[in-house]
């Protein structure tokens, strides 16, 4: 059902934490007591206010009564506004500067693009240090603006503002520690490695879904731009040559790669790509979320050898010198047929009379029975058989059970099938 529109933040946060939409629940940071108000406050008497709003999708465009706000949210510490109508950042502004402990704001997917964002506005976020601005289309004015007023910002969230291009302002962020702008549009490394510039303490830089085509620059270079990157998403690059992921080696701190879904990678088994990629990343310790142990790195050195041991030496990576260094060469492992027996020949015993066999192994021990009718002259149903491994050092088993299969005995070239008459 729509949410009418021109509704404030205050009008919602009243009907939504109201006592009868939200019951009142005793005990440190479960709800604060609000005395009576002037007759003709939309407030209630009391409200149970948790120290998480989330507010989303409820048809806000203003703040409303900035008193109230600050009555109500002294100790919220995250708010959630995404999916409202807020157009205007001066009414952000106004909601903002009355929650003085807020450090996580989430504003996803309201149309603040049809505003500038003042500096003087910007201030009252000072103390955010988590903030979302997904499918929000900020201008990379208005998020200079807000990195130069928020100086504890660790967080930010900039997917899918139809970004092109990154514009770098003359000063750095020191404090963002993790930025995710995912499904935009950044396809060029030279918009890249601007964030490097704006964000130099980055640790985690998530691109998924950016159609990235190239990592061009000098490897140095990518160890001077993202000094303290540690992890890293690519998912759904564009990126189409392993000398990309040898770049990744670059950056100095690096532990942590996402990497599905990027064309480089199509032609591969799911096997080949993980140990491919595993052999050429030595220092990476997570793999697409799955921890890389020891073992698992041996492995994938010791494949990565062996799948370029028959390559053309000018085609060879430089990693597989340094593999062959390690671990020397490596002859191809043994193909073995793993696949289970589909027939065996064995020696049918009945009375003083010795047959071979070739026997199935896919059919039941009633259809061996059925085999064997012809030749021991006997009605199925007065068969006993048993079974006698060659090499094992037990009597015969009988083979009882009409619907077993016979390749479940291990039945093997040379052992003997015992066939005997239930009257004797």
């Amino acid at each position: 059902m729509d949410q009418p529109s021109g509704r404030s933040f205050m009008q919602v946060l009243c009907e939504k934490y109201s006592p009868e939409n939200f019951p009142y629940r005793r005990g440190p940071g479960m709800g604060v007591h609000v005395p009576a108000t002037p007759q003709g406050s939309p407030m209630k008497d009391r409200l149970n206010l948790p120290s998480v709003l989330v507010l989303n999708s409820c048809g806000i465009t203003c703040a409303g009564d900035e008193k109230e706000i600050a009555a109500f949210c002294a100790h919220v510490s995250e708010l959630d506004l995404s999916d409202n109508k807020l157009e205007d950042w001066h009414e952000v502004s106004k909601i903002v500067s009355n929650v003085p402990q807020l450090e996580f704001l989430n504003l996803s997917s309201n149309p603040l693009n049809l505003s500038v964002l003042e500096r003087t506005c910007a201030g009252s976020f000072s103390g955010v240090r988590k903030l979302v601005l997904n499918n929000s289309k900020a201008s990379w004015e208005t998020v200079h603006t807000i990195l130069q007023e928020l100086p504890d910002l660790e967080e930010l969230f900039l997917c899918l503002n139809d970004y092109e291009t990154v514009s770098c302002p003359s000063i750095r962020c020191h404090s963002l520690k993790l930025l995710h702008i995912t499904d935009n549009n950044l396809q060029d490394w030279t918009e890249i490695r601007k964030l490097g510039v704006m964000f130099p303490s980055l640790d985690t830089l998530v691109l998924a879904n950016n159609h990235l085509n190239a990592i061009e620059e000098p490897d140095d270079s990518l160890a001077r731009l993202f000094p303290n990157l540690r992890s890293i998403s690519l998912h759904k690059s564009g990126l189409q040559s392993w000398e990309d992921i040898d770049k990744l080696n670059s950056f100095p701190k690096l532990e942590e790669v996402r990497l599905l879904g990027i064309p480089l990678l199509q032609p591969y088994t799911t096997e080949e790509r993980r140990k491919l990629v595993i052999a050429r990343l030595p220092s990476v310790s997570k793999l697409n979320g799955s921890v890389v142990t020891d073992g698992e790195r041996e492995d994938s050195e010791r494949f990565f050898i062996r799948y370029y041991v028959d390559v053309p030496q000018e085609e060879v990576p430089f990693r597989y010198h340094e593999l062959i260094t390690k671990y020397g060469k490596l002859e191809p492992l043994a193909e073995v047929d793993l696949r289970p027996q589909s027939s065996a020949k064995v020696e049918v015993h009945f009375k003083d009379q010795v047959e071979e066999m070739n026997i199935r192994l896919d059919q039941t021990v009633a259809e061996l029975k059925k085999q064997l009718k012809t030749l021991v002259q006997l009605p199925t149903s007065n068969m006993l058989l048993y079974y006698f491994d060659h090499e094992a050092p037990f009597g015969p088993e009988e083979m009882k059970y009409s619907s077993r299969a016979l390749h479940s005995f291990g039945i093997r070239d040379g052992d003997k099938i015992f066939v005997e008459s239930k009257t004797k």
